[in-house]
């Protein structure tokens, strides 16, 4: 670089010029583009992460084995980190057999402390399913975890959420709701409140108000297709986001405005799509800054991790529509490796049935438009009746 200067222009707001020979080229840079990835060694096989904003810390449900000449052991442990430097502040053993199944942070009814409260289960080998574990509540004091309480369970404690300030937890077949309360001597537990059996198995508990989506069925109501569920999240009061083992992503609906209560406990399936990755975990929030008053900041998102990350958006139905014509002319200029049509590898796929997606957009297919050549472009920008530099700038938003 021999030199630089300053560019305010109009047209090229926040924007880069870059001079090489025989060419200028001027661009900003995508706010994804911006994201600092640091990887963190921790020496050991991490199973669940939560953060807790007041104490500056996250904790983590973790184990490492250990080889000896007689055999290898699982050693499970609760580790508390600073969230700024990552460093190991304070643990907590399990016992033996004992695996961190959940963890979240939390606080409850007529009480102002911030907790984690984790979800254990006693793996033992002659058994084929947990009858034990535990939930442990700890308070983070002066950089350190201490146990305040805990509960002994009959199961495995899949899950944990908050619910109207109790602890609710997805135990084997069974969803048990616990409550905060004060002892005589002062000091606090858990106790049980009331409990709902009639699942195969609970693995994931969410909760809205005052609704409990658990897998794929809610509380009030069914998706009677079944599937062997990995995430679920609430995207609205009536609309609810899940994933399966067969990699596919689908929302139902509830129809809380149906005519008869059959109609009312099921479950309406309104999109499928194959994402082709398995899904271990939901949460809403972004990837990016999301300013107010900026046009994506009104479109809610939820993040997904597999071995990768990424982001569901809940569209408006006009802006879906035009996506959805684009992504329609891309599949006619995008031919996929070695013949596989998209819309072959975007059907929802299972055991029980193989169907077309739908109501879904695939966006990493939509973003490919930006890498075309200039020939590409111009053919779907014909198609789609739209100015090739609108539609860059529309898919740049």
């Amino acid at each position: 670089m021999t030199q630089t200067n300053p560019l305010y222009p109009s047209i090229f707001p926040s924007s880069l010029a870059i001079a090489k020979e025989g060419e200028l080229s001027i661009g900003t840079i995508d706010d994804i583009q911006k994201l600092h990835i640091r990887t963190i060694p921790l020496g050991e096989q991490a199973r669940r992460i939560c953060h807790q904003e007041q104490s500056r810390s996250f904790a983590i449900c973790c184990y490492r084995n250990t080889q000896t000449a007689a055999e290898e052991t699982e050693t499970h442990y609760v580790r508390l980190l600073d969230d700024q430097s990552f460093e190991v502040v304070s643990s907590y053993t399990l016992d033996a057999y004992e695996y961190g199944c959940s963890v979240i942070s939390c606080g409850f009814a007529e009480d102002a402390g911030v907790y984690y409260c984790v979800g254990t289960a006693y793996v033992l080998p002659e058994e084929n399913e947990p009858t034990k574990g535990r939930i442990l509540v700890f308070m983070v004091e002066e950089g350190k975890l201490t146990l305040l309480a805990e509960k002994e369970t009959k199961g495995a404690v899949y899950s944990l959420n908050a619910f109207n300030g109790k602890l609710l937890a997805a135990i084997n077949q069974k969803i048990q709701l616990y409550k905060w309360t004060l002892r005589e001597d002062g000091s606090r537990e858990l106790q049980s409140e009331c409990g709902h059996h009639g699942r195969i198995l609970a693995l994931y508990v969410q909760t809205r108000g005052d609704f409990i989506v658990v897998g794929a069925i809610e509380e009030l109501a069914r998706d009677y297709n079944a599937n062997w569920m990995s995430a679920v999240e609430i995207l609205d009061d009536d609309v609810y986001l899940g994933v399966e083992n067969n990699f596919n992503l689908f929302t139902v609906r509830k129809n809380s405005d149906a005519a008869t209560d059959e109609e009312r406990g099921r479950l309406e399936v309104l999109g499928e799509f194959h994402l082709g990755e398995f899904v271990n975990r939901f949460r809403h929030g972004s990837l990016v800054m999301r300013l107010p008053d900026s046009e994506i900041g009104s479109i809610p998102t939820v993040i997904f991790g597999t071995v990768n990350i990424g982001v569901v958006a809940s569209l408006p139905h006009e802006q879906y529509l035009f996506l959805e014509k684009l992504q329609s002319n891309l599949v006619k200029v995008i031919k996929g490796v070695g013949g596989l049509s998209h819309e072959h590898w975007r059907s929802f796929n299972n055991e029980k049935k193989t169907v077309d997606s739908r109501n879904f957009l695939d966006g990493d297919l939509i973003e490919s438009f930006l890498d075309l050549n200039r020939t590409r472009m111009d053919e779907v920008s014909k198609a789609m009746a739209v100015p090739v530099e609108e539609l860059c700038k529309g898919l740049r938003r």
